[in-house]
């Protein structure tokens, strides 16, 4: 069907569940780091505002938190059910890491988030605090362990091969391959990317509806100064990144870039838009700009990039897919800065939160960062193609060979229940979202700890409050 194999399936299987996976861990990560920086600004100031926010953004935190944590249970059981061949090739390096994640990072995060989310009124400020900070600092050192899993498959060193199998020789050059800085720090700062502009959708989502309070300016503020930030940081470590890229899957650079030949000494143009054939090998309706190509990766005027014809047919990865996936990404990326520096601007001019052209950017901006994240992702895994493990083990070689209609089944299968239940879970999340901070101008409050009452905790008690008010609206109308 539509020309596809078993191992078509197996890997767009894999695609789908690593698509919907990365989404829960980029908010996470993002949203735990916010976390701990309310609270921590609120024991500073003893502004309430932090403190209503905390309370806001970490019910949405455990509801994102959860939908992670069972998606990526999927993405182990796949190793050995569709792709056995690559475990039993690689495993030995594959499954330590991923063990030193579970041992190192969830069994953290585990252990402080009950006191995280539920202990606000139970222990003190400073044990608090410290339990977000932890939960915080475990979904980074998760992300640390991931990215060094997959970026040996990309960049793989400290091995040899014995009997067919990886064997692990030197454990420092197996974790910080010579990819995985660069990759580790474009995914961390990917993910403070996405958050920031969630959660200043989200505020400018309340704003352009009429919903202006501390809470919600406090929300805008923060990640706009995120974005400022971060987005342009995020583009100078993709420049590193695709240096090391040039350097070590040259393949992949090639096909990004859509450049099929060098014509003798020249430099090479930069393709900005076009249509790469792989049949034809050549790329169509190019729109190219002369020399930035080798000014952008080499950072000269006179060398050039690597080729496609340069590399064997069976070794070319998907440029069609790859140009594509690689210029959202980067589109995206020009977007957020340009939101970040318009937020300058209009913060000079006193008009951040009233500014409406400025509110629905940010509002439509909100799902950028998982877009540019799973973008990217497709650019990496894609342009990795055919190996799985890269000079090492083609992806051909790795699966399990499952027949083409059980790949149908289960391929089905999975779309059916991942939109069921992490669509009911996204729009219950969405739903918090929309309800915003609980704020308590003007009322006697209190400052959390033992004893002390104050909004409650439970990722479920904003919808409890929905349900309360939706069914005195009816009761009224009725009346």
């Amino acid at each position: 069907m539509f020309g596809l194999e078993a191992l078509d399936l197996a890997r767009i299987q894999f695609a789908f569940t690593i698509s919907f996976h990365i989404l829960f861990p980029a908010i996470t990560i993002g949203l735990a780091s916010y976390l701990a920086v309310l609270e921590g600004l609120w024991l500073k100031t003893r502004d309430d505002t932090y403190r209503d926010l905390y309370h806001f953004w970490s019910k949405i935190f455990a509801v994102n938190f959860g939908m992670g944590v069972v998606s990526g249970l999927v993405m182990a059981y796949q190793f050995g059910t569709n792709w056995s061949r690559f475990s039993d090739f690689a495993g030995s390096v594959t499954g330590p890491l991923l063990t030193y994640e579970v041992l190192t990072a969830f069994f953290l995060e585990a252990g402080f988030l009950g006191v995280m989310l539920f202990g606000w009124n139970k222990v003190g400020r400073k044990l608090h605090f410290f339990s977000t900070v932890m939960v915080a600092i475990g979904t980074l050192i998760s992300t640390f362990w991931i990215l060094s899993s997959n970026s040996w498959m990309q960049t793989p060193q400290g091995y040899e091969i014995v009997n067919g199998q990886v064997i692990p020789v030197d454990w420092l050059a197996v974790i910080f391959n010579p990819s995985f800085p660069y990759r580790l720090a474009h995914m961390a700062v990917a993910a403070f990317v996405a958050t920031a502009f969630f959660v200043g959708s989200s505020a400018a989502w309340h704003l352009l509806r009429g919903r202006d309070n501390p809470a919600i300016r406090r929300m805008l503020s923060m990640a706009m100064w995120m974005a400022l930030i971060v987005a342009p940081v995020q583009a100078v470590i993709g420049d590193f990144h695709g240096l090391n890229t040039l350097k070590h899957q040259p393949a992949k650079i090639a096909a990004i870039e859509g450049h099929w030949e060098n014509v003798g000494n020249e430099p090479t143009p930069l393709i900005l838009f076009g249509w790469p054939d792989m049949k034809a090998e050549k790329t169509r309706f190019a729109v190219e700009i002369p020399y930035l190509g080798s000014l952008i990766l080499t950072h000269s005027l006179d060398k050039q990039v690597p080729a496609l014809k340069e590399f064997p047919p069976e070794d070319r990865p998907n440029s069609t897919i790859v140009f594509w996936s690689f210029r959202i990404m980067v589109g995206l990326g020009m977007l957020m800065i340009f939101t970040g520096l318009w937020s300058v601007w209009l913060r000079k001019r006193d008009t951040l939160y009233t500014s409406r052209p400025f509110l629905y950017l940010t509002l439509w901006m909100g799902p950028s960062g998982l877009i540019a994240i799973l973008a990217g992702w497709f650019t990496t895994e894609i342009g990795r193609q055919p190996w799985v493990v890269y000079g090492l083990m083609r992806t051909a070689d790795a699966s399990s060979g499952h027949s083409f209609v059980q790949m149908s089944i289960t391929l089905a299968l999975f779309v059916v229940v991942y939109f069921s239940l992490f669509g009911v879970g996204i729009g219950y999340m969405m739903r918090l979202v929309r309800k915003g901070p609980v704020t308590n101008e003007g009322a006697e409050t209190s400052h959390g700890g033992p004893g002390q009452k104050r909004t409650p905790a439970r990722p479920l008690s904003a919808a409890d409050d929905d349900h309360d008010a939706d069914h005195g609206t009816r009761l009224n109308k009725g009346n």
